[in-house]
């Protein structure tokens, strides 16, 4: 099935892409917006800018913010802040902040802004892999990004139905229950650090999610995504096989983006992690849809990992990049995987 590329919202309403106006009354819910974004010759990327504004914690969010560079340095923003008001002058609830980390819609799914002005803690990839990371005192960082949506929304709206078998419960609840969505994007920005600034272009990835998250017996993903300089672009997202299912992804769900129409994809192949490196980890994807088999190659860096992340119930988790590869072009983009500790070695 193709969408045509114009039809940026996914078929959501507008105001879907506005942000909650103040505390949700179901203390389960989260609303969560964020980027991850490579400045287009991968000369450094922000491996996951985010929020976290959980119901039970809406004055104090989560706030994630990653820097990194192609020779292996990585500074860690992660913190808990209070948040702006989320109404614009205009009135509008358009805005959502935690901390030095603000995002601002200005066009629902078209347009909008990040900014960062605090601090982070410098190291390397390799320090977050051996654990001791932080060890090097903190640098200042003020970003500044305009993000223009270029590829339509990628919806996934969940919720448990009677019908549904345990494990399509079980994998419903940890992708949330309400509806999130992914585009990819172009940008222009600043970005001060070690006392230089730097005008950069970068392409990415924004995600909007407002659902009931429950992470307890997640065990893994695969989540990757890029956008082309011709302006093609693919999404996909695999959970593993559950014990007793086979060897079907218990998720499966992919999108391509070829000559302005969106595409439904399966997942034939997804690079699960299974080497815990710094950069150079070889990826294949494949990808199956009306346009046939797709195969995106890629090659890992501007790695962020936390090994044995207590979020996720102890999983190791990689938020990087990857220089893509489809045909004859090749673009920088997002890497998300977690995988148990035991399926994987380090080195």
């Amino acid at each position: 099935m193709a969408t045509v590329v114009n039809e940026l919202t996914g078929g959501l309403a507008p105001d879907k892409d506005l942000v909650f106006p103040g505390q949700p009354k179901e203390p389960e819910m989260r609303e969560s917006v964020s980027v991850w974004l490579y400045e287009e010759n991968g000369a450094f990327a922000f491996p996951r800018m985010g929020i976290e504004a959980e119901a039970t914690a809406w004055n104090d969010r989560r706030l994630q913010a990653a820097f990194t560079f192609p020779d292996g340095r990585a500074l860690n923003g992660a913190a808990r802040g209070a948040p702006p008001s989320a109404i614009d002058e205009d009135g509008q609830p358009t805005i959502i902040g935690a901390g030095a980390l603000t995002f601002r819609c200005i066009k629902p799914f078209r347009r909008w802004t990040m900014t960062y002005d605090g601090s982070a803690l410098d190291g390397t990839v390799q320090e977050q892999i051996q654990g001791n990371h932080g060890k090097r005192g903190s640098k200042h960082i003020k970003l500044h990004v305009d993000m223009t949506m270029v590829t339509p929304a990628w919806v996934q709206e969940t919720s448990i139905e009677s019908n549904m078998s345990a494990i399509e419960k079980d994998n419903a609840a940890a992708m949330g229950l309400g509806y999130r969505f992914e585009h990819h994007l172009r940008a222009v920005g600043t970005y001060e650090i070690d006392g230089k600034a730097y005008a950069f272009k970068g392409v990415g990835t924004r995600i909007h999610r407002q659902s009931i998250r429950r992470l307890e017996g997640f065990f893994g993903h695969c989540w990757l995504s890029a956008v082309f300089p011709d302006g093609s672009a693919f999404g996909s997202l695999a959970y593993p096989p559950r014990e007793g299912s086979g060897d079907e992804y218990s998720y499966n769900d992919a999108v391509i983006y070829k000559n302005g129409r969106l595409y439904q994809a399966r997942i034939v192949k997804a690079p699960f992690l299974r080497r815990i490196v710094p950069s150079g980890d070889e990826m294949v994807l494949e990808l199956e849809s009306e346009l046939g088999r797709t195969v995106i190659e890629g090659t890992t860096a501007l790695n962020t990992f936390r090994i044995g992340n207590p979020d996720i119930g102890g999983l190791n988790l990689q938020q990087g990049g990857a220089l893509f590869r489809w045909g004859d072009q090749q673009a920088y983009g997002m890497v998300e995987r977690s995988t148990d500790e035991k399926l994987t070695t380090i080195g």
